[in-house]
């Protein structure tokens, strides 16, 4: 299918015309998803071989939801580059490449990051040496930013090149939690935030003014919670897998994590599903992170909240996690 694409144009037409058809599939939308942007690093490196046809080894990762294949049908930009060390002229190849790549990508359908966390920008397309002191910076500095650099890239998946440097990467991460555990308490610390959304007589608490008033912002106070409190055991318990369903099926297996987990799994699952049957036509990418209450049952309803409340026992299950090791 890569193959049958020459233009980024005919790329976004055809995923355009075919994405509605992943509607009731979480799984299969995300595998489309990867589809679309392996076509798009196809092209970009058949554009660039224009020029000249190198052959530096590399990885091109995506993250962010895609990094966690959690992707609905509108979704931005997370991705980076890290390639073999050695001649000075790779790191401008790899440069020009990230930029066509995020081009690429916005011309398909995808919009630019906001935070730039893209292979576009030098802060995330470094060679495996570099990546390596940079994610030891990271760990060193501990301030708000590159903490959560840390967890952006914790969800790094390898769609082109060598899995291997990813694998390399997030070793080093588990090393440095082992010689200094407070670093988990510092990653907790910086992204255990839950947005109040069941108010103190169990009402679902919805937006009070602008474009979504009386909307239930689905992404910071359920889909994100469960995303960081479950990343962040993973990083403790040196899990690789980067989709929150995939983590929490290795921790289920886990001593300490077994009754826990089945439980948030099921719901994390549910909130996938009405994410995608909830979807609007909309050209807005931050539309399609909000729910309307009035198109839930009132069946639907008490689950949401179910898993609203859950969601704040997790947290406080993970914080007792990371205080007792940390103690």
């Amino acid at each position: 299918m890569e193959s049958s694409f020459n233009s980024y144009q005919s790329l976004k037409k055809w995923k355009e015309e075919q994405i509605i058809n992943y509607r009731y599939d979480a799984s299969a939308l995300n595998e489309f998803h990867d589809l679309i942007m392996k076509a798009v690093i196809s092209i970009a490196l058949e554009r660039l071989k224009i020029e000249r046809s190198p052959s530096w080894k590399f990885a091109w990762f995506t993250m962010g939801s895609g990094g966690r294949m959690e992707q609905g049908f509108l979704s931005d930009q997370d991705h980076g580059l890290v390639f073999e060390p050695g001649e000075a002229e790779a790191e401008a190849y790899f440069l020009q490449l990230g930029e066509e790549i995020s081009r690429g990508m916005h011309a398909a359908g995808y919009p630019y990051c906001e935070g730039n966390v893209m292979s576009s920008n030098p802060l995330w397309c470094k060679s495996l040496s570099e990546w390596k002191s940079q994610i030891q910076a990271w760990m060193q500095e501990e301030s708000l930013q590159t903490i959560r650099n840390l967890h952006i890239f914790y969800d790094s998946r390898v769609l082109a090149g060598q899995e291997e440097y990813i694998g390399e990467l997030k070793s080093s991460i588990h090393m440095n939690i082992q010689k200094s555990p407070h670093l988990l308490t510092r990653m907790m610390e910086t992204s255990m935030h839950i947005k109040k959304s069941v108010g103190p007589f169990g009402q679902l608490l919805t937006e009070e003014k602008g474009s979504h008033r009386g909307e239930l912002d689905l992404k910071y106070a359920a889909f994100i919670p469960y995303v960081n409190a479950v990343r962040i055991l993973a990083v403790k318990e040196g899990i690789l897998e980067t989709s929150t369903i995939a983590r929490m099926g290795k921790l289920k297996k886990m001593n300490g994590y077994d009754e826990e987990m089945g439980k948030y799994k099921s719901n994390f699952a549910a909130l996938l599903k009405w994410r995608l049957q909830s979807y609007r036509q909309t050209d807005t990418y931050d539309d399609t992170h909000y729910i309307q209450l009035k198109s839930l049952s009132k069946s639907e309803r008490n689950e949401l909240k179910n898993i609203l409340k859950d969601g704040k026992k997790l947290h406080q299950f993970v914080i007792r996690a990371i205080e007792k090791g940390a103690g």
